[in-house]
């Protein structure tokens, strides 16, 4: 009998052969926003370890929406056409291909997390890492400081608009599945949703409607010009966690508002307002973010995506079979083992003597005469 976790699942017209989700995490690790070898090997090695859908990292649709200079772009043509080879390999592996388009609004031009995950200092300024003009819905930085970033005009706000629907064509022609937008985390489009962040008098800001009218905009012009057949997610924080800010009532509103547009999926996690992208603002556990996805889609019928300490096979096949989400990202448990998916599969598998049929053949083979020599053998003791 096959675990929930491993049926298929049809979104529109991308099927993915599971419902494991290796999700975004940045690798800060590009030159001038130019994908390299690094990107092909990272994200290659998740689609040989059995994951059905890989989505790379925040990719900025301008330069100055990257989170450091190491955050990979989609600005131009020749950088969807480095981001192909890896869509290509990823395919050819057997997962689907997804990017998440970014902007990181206040929280571009920063340094990279091990170096300090602040703001950039002499170090990082004298090999030629230099600061450059950011941008948010209100003049707002992010703390003492930090940069100030400039309040964005309508005008400007149509630019921006532009740019990730120019983004949206070069993801089609580079190959990949799915786009995913991010909406969470602090970053552009999750600080005009949040009341902390968003304090425009115009039509952009003020109530929930206001507030939502921006990321609304985006997330419409993105299905119009995404290819009717692929689908589209949204990655949002759920929750802000401080006083003031979004709550799961927010999110329900939004969600219902992007079902409307033609989006596919909610990516639910949480916090990032402040401080890094990662740090919640809720007590963390296994599973903890969970129960926002079962929210979104119980209240609202939109497809979720779980996501946040979900470590074991077991768990994360409970949440599919529960109906509390469809999908379910699995991020730093897949660093650890990027074969996670391919283990968890064996682990869920009802027959008494499970194969590797989930491994790459080119593995899969010598894992199976290695078992039956673990199993003559037995459990390695120290002599």
């Amino acid at each position: 009998m096959t675990a929930q976790l491993f049926t298929p699942v049809r979104l529109r017209d991308v099927s993915l052969r599971n419902r494991v989700v290796i999700p975004p995490m940045c690798q800060y690790s590009a030159r001038d926003g130019i994908a390299g070898d690094h990107h092909l090997v990272h994200y290659g090695r998740f689609a040989l370890g059995g994951a059905g859908l890989v989505i790379l990292e925040a990719t900025a649709v301008v330069p100055e929406g990257r989170i450091t200079h190491g955050d990979l772009g989609i600005w131009s043509d020749a950088h969807g056409e480095a981001l192909a080879r890896v869509a290509d390999f990823l395919k050819a592996n057997g997962a689907a291909a997804g990017l998440q388009l970014a902007h990181a609004g206040r929280k571009a031009s920063m340094q990279r997390p091990w170096e300090g995950n602040g703001p950039l200092s002499e170090q990082e300024i004298a090999r030629g890492e230099t600061p450059w003009p950011i941008v948010a819905p209100s003049a707002i930085p992010l703390d003492e400081g930090w940069l100030r970033p400039a309040e964005l005009s309508p005008s400007d706000l149509d630019d921006l608009k532009g740019a990730f629907v120019a983004a949206a064509h070069r993801a089609h022609r580079a190959g990949f599945d799915v786009i995913e937008l991010h909406a969470a985390h602090g970053y552009l489009l999750h600080t005009f949703l949040s009341p902390l962040t968003n304090r425009r008098e115009d039509a952009f800001g003020g109530d929930r409607t206001g507030r939502m009218r921006f990321p609304l905009e985006v997330a419409r012009a993105l299905r119009e010009a995404w290819p009717a057949g692929k689908p589209l997610f949204v990655r949002v924080s759920a929750v802000d966690g401080l006083e003031g800010g979004l709550t799961l009532d927010d999110t329900l509103a939004l969600a219902a508002e992007l079902r409307a547009l033609g989006v596919d999926v909610l990516d639910c996690s949480s916090g990032g307002l402040s401080g890094s992208a990662t740090a919640a603002r809720i007590r963390r556990d296994y599973g903890f973010q969970v129960g926002f996805a079962e929210a979104v889609k119980r209240e609202t019928g939109l497809a979720t995506m779980a996501v946040g300490l979900i470590v074991d096979p077991r768990q994360a096949d409970a949440i599919v079979a529960e109906g509390r989400a469809d999908l379910v990202a699995v991020g730093r448990e897949a660093l650890a083992d990027p074969n996670w998916a391919s283990r968890a599969s064996r682990a869920l598998d009802r027959a008494e003597e499970p194969g590797f049929e989930a491994w790459p053949q080119q593995a899969g083979w010598w894992l199976e005469r290695r078992e039956r020599d673990i199993a003559r053998l037995g459990p390695w003791r120290p002599a």
